[in-house]
């Protein structure tokens, strides 16, 4: 089980390569590029063509794209996480901090914004954002600095809060993120290629949707803040700002901006994709294959314990999938840090289903990805289990519920060396998680 297994991560993972995407869903014959079966542009008809990127995908993104457009592209910035930048022919790459932006985010971003506001009405502006994006791409108002940032942005990591929340409430506190780029772009025609890493694909959520209309408001930013008991934590001039007093943030602009009728958003890759290669691997082992939903989300150790419970009635009852099979979904799930432990959501989730696992000694195989390589603070992309694990740990003499309430997932499945690493795969369309029995 374990060799397909790492068969299936690596083929899913191949499938959502930034790279192969472009070269896949983007054409370039007779001056004419098209992308997918949704745009075709004559690039004759611009005079400059450039290039910006914010995401920890976006260099091998940049890469191709400078392949397909050759002399035609003027000028190219990209900014990735550090140790994920590549030489590249025509871009200038910028490496930042994330999750937490640091000063050469601010530098970084600002070269950009830059030469986005070169651009003129007869030029085009491709714009490449995969995940990371959020925290890669930052500007801030004059009230603000990254000490303040960084605070927030802890706080909001550590509280249990949806991604969609969180960017929310970073929409609100930028200059840059809500469409904010898209202003700064026209009157430019503005194309931007989008490498998913939210549940659903909502444009305005994905790198905090830098050119997107922007649907969320200051209102909803204090309401978060409240929902997560933040508020009272926040100093006098963070609230300011969310309470829409703070002369440099204006609200996000809405679909009813004449702004975005110049501009187009694609997505060319997302969790979806990736879990119909997990599908096709395990079916062509010839498994029964059932794809749950890519919408998984919630505390991580709850979906953990889910998961166990339709494992054991895959096994015994063949609900809702028979043996031989595999159960595939995928999304995003959180974690309320509440002990000092290293870990990670994939990690966690794996070692709450252990704990509703132990004892059970059929074979199977369960196991959490994250598809950037990286979960939470660790090396590892996640972790996985089988019938010999807890077995192993109580030989080990290790309390897996200790581990877990202490949020010490990366600890534990270091021990049985059972972390799954892959290194950066310079990829992000969220978790992959699946079972085989």
């Amino acid at each position: 089980m374990q060799e397909l297994a790492e068969r299936m991560i690596k083929k899913a993972l191949q499938a959502v390569d930034p790279y192969h995407l472009i070269r896949r869903q983007l054409r370039y014959e007779d001056s004419r590029l098209h992308i997918q079966d949704r745009l075709t542009l004559r690039l004759e008809d611009y005079k400059h063509i450039y290039l910006l990127g914010i995401g920890k995908g976006v260099a091998p993104m940049a890469a191709a794209m400078e392949e397909l457009l050759g002399k035609r592209l003027d000028k190219s910035r990209v900014i990735v996480k550090y140790g994920h930048g590549q030489s590249l022919n025509k871009s200038e790459v910028f490496e930042a901090g994330h999750p937490i932006p640091d000063a050469n985010t601010l530098q970084a971003s600002q070269k950009l914004l830059e030469l986005a506001e070169e651009a003129g009405a007869d030029d085009l502006v491709f714009v490449l954002i995969t995940g990371g994006g959020s925290a890669l791409f930052e500007l801030l108002p004059r009230d603000m600095n990254l000490d303040d940032l960084a605070g927030i942005n802890n706080m909001l990591l550590a509280s249990g809060a949806s991604i969609d929340e969180i960017n929310t409430v970073r929409k609100h506190l930028s200059l840059v993120k809500g469409g904010r780029l898209a202003q700064k772009i026209a009157p430019a025609r503005c194309v931007s290629l989008i490498l998913s890493d939210v549940i659903g694909d909502p444009l305005e959520s994905i790198a905090s949707g830098p050119t997107a209309p922007d649907p969320t408001t200051f209102e909803q930013a204090r309401h978060i803040l409240d929902k997560y008991r933040l508020w009272d934590k926040l100093s006098p001039k963070i609230q300011h700002i969310i309470e829409g007093k703070n002369r440099d943030v204006k609200e996000s602009p809405d679909a009813d901006q004449p702004v975005f009728k110049n501009v187009n958003n694609i997505i060319i890759g997302n969790n979806r994709l990736a879990l119909k290669i997990l599908e096709k691997e395990a079916g062509e082992a010839g498994l029964n294959t059932l794809v749950l939903t890519d919408r998984a989300e919630g505390e991580a150790r709850e979906l953990g314990v889910f998961l166990a419970g339709v494992l054991r009635s895959a096994k015994e009852d063949a609900l809702p999938v028979a043996a031989p099979g595999c159960l595939i979904l995928g999304g995003e799930p959180t974690v309320s840090i509440k002990g000092t432990g290293k870990g990670g959501r994939n990690q966690e989730l794996v070692l709450a289903a252990l704990l509703a696992l132990k004892n059970y000694n059929r074979p199977f195989y369960l196991c959490s990805v994250g598809s950037d390589g990286t979960d939470g603070p660790t090396d590892a992309a996640g972790a996985w289990i089988n019938e010999k694990t807890w077995a192993k740990a109580v030989q080990n003499k290790l309390n897996a519920l200790e581990y877990l309430e202490n949020n010490d997932s990366y600890s534990f499945f270091k021990v049985l060396n059972q972390l799954i690493i892959t290194g950066p795969t310079r990829t992000n369309v969220m978790d992959l998680i699946f079972f085989l029995v």
